[in-house]
């Protein structure tokens, strides 16, 4: 059994939400106390799944959304750098003909 696995398993659900074909729930987990929010959507059967700071849970919880574009906007340059160097450049099997 996989740690992702295991959290599931133990994972404990907090609050949930229906909202225009959208199920939002927001998960405590014992194994590490982090918190989570998952939103379902019916109409994809896609779930969308990320961690959250306990001290953000509740506004994530009302706002997934919102808190995921402010995840997004925090990547340092560091980051958005060392996804660059992992991809390929021109010469190195990027592109053929």
């Amino acid at each position: 059994m996989n740690n992702a696995t295991l959290a599931n398993l133990t994972r404990r659900e907090l609050a949930q939400r229906v909202n225009d074909g959208l199920e939002i729930t927001l998960y405590w987990h014992p194994f590490d106390n982090g918190t989570s929010i998952d939103v379902y959507a019916t109409a994809t059967e896609e779930t969308i799944s990320f961690p959250v700071p306990a001290e953000r849970a509740l506004d994530a919880f009302y706002h997934p959304f919102a808190h995921l574009a402010e995840q997004d906007a925090a990547l340092t340059a560091f980051d958005r750098h060392e996804a660059f160097d992992e991809a390929p450049m021109f010469g190195e099997g990027g592109v053929q003909q």
